[in-house]
């Protein structure tokens, strides 16, 4: 296989983001649905599950931000099209772009004139890991604006520890209410520095809803930070109700004594993602 057909199945991949939300966050909507009590929340998850079902049957986009294409590459170092990945990661989003389509969300920092491609300084962003083998995993994450300006980096001091970063959170998702739009997914990073905590985050978002954290210690944290979230009520597009929150997901890294960087990463109800696999003759499965 060539470079068109690996450009072709990430088109096919980011069609798949844009328009049919994964299996594991539909099923979280569907259990927060179940166990709704409160009228106006169990009529906003009613209209989300509808939504989910259009744009699955219709092939159309779940929301009309379709977001910053973000996209994951574990790339291992055999592979042969390492060097071509990031032009045809840029060829295949503007592509997308025009046939799928996808709104063109990319405008210039300064002056707001937008390319109409989704493309620009910086853009898409792709995030680099290095692995043995010779595969290219990329992952996608579509990520929206409105849940994207409710993220945020706070600096901690060192001694509030766990208690602190559990307040700071539930503090956050209080401040956020409905704008969001929950609910959402939440991918908190803790520690390193400060552009490490928000990466961390970032990451932590891609995990499937329901999996568990290879640490008890960090996937007892994840519970009970989910009990605290859902407890504040801000519910399901802020109108109330039992689930603010559909997951929490936390990764963790070393930090300077000095500081505790918090990483708040929120993604909203419409947890998009798909990605590709490509071996090292080019043979591509999206995943």
């Amino acid at each position: 296989m060539g470079e068109r057909e690996i450009v072709d199945g990430l088109v096919r991949a980011l069609r798949e983001a844009a328009t049919m939300l994964p299996q594991d966050v539909v099923r979280a909507l569907e259990q927060a649905r179940a166990r709704e009590t409160s009228e106006r929340a169990a009529a906003q998850l009613d209209a989300i599950l509808e939504n989910v079902r259009i744009a699955r049957e219709e092939s159309v986009p779940l929301c009309q931000d379709t977001g910053i294409q973000t996209f994951f590459v574990e790339a291992g170092i055999g592979s042969p099209h390492l060097p071509v990945v990031r032009e045809l990661v840029s060829e295949a989003v503007a592509r997308a772009t025009a046939e799928i389509p996808l709104r063109p969300n990319t405008v210039d920092p300064l002056t707001g004139a937008n390319p109409g491609d989704n493309s620009g300084r910086g853009m898409p962003p792709i995030h680099w890991d290095l692995m043995d083998g010779d595969d290219v995993r990329i992952v996608i994450l579509p990520k929206g604006g409105g849940s994207e300006n409710m993220s945020a980096l706070k600096m901690l001091p060192p001694g509030v520890g766990l208690r602190g970063i559990k307040k700071a959170i539930v503090d956050h998702v209080i401040a956020c209410g409905g704008k969001p739009c929950p609910p959402t997914v939440l991918g908190i990073g803790i520690g390193g520095g400060a552009d490490i905590a928000m990466k961390l985050g970032k990451r932590a978002v891609l995990r499937p809803l329901g999996s568990e954290h290879a640490e008890e210690r960090v996937t007892e944290l994840e519970r009970e930070l989910l009990d605290l979230v859902n407890g504040t009520g801000v519910g399901a597009m802020g109108v109330g109700g039992a689930t603010s929150c559909l997951a929490v997901h936390v990764e963790l890294a070393h930090r300077h004594p000095a500081s505790l960087p918090l990483g708040i990463l929120v993604q909203c109800w419409a947890d998009r993602r798909a990605g590709v696999v490509l071996d090292a003759a080019g043979k591509v499965e999206v995943i």
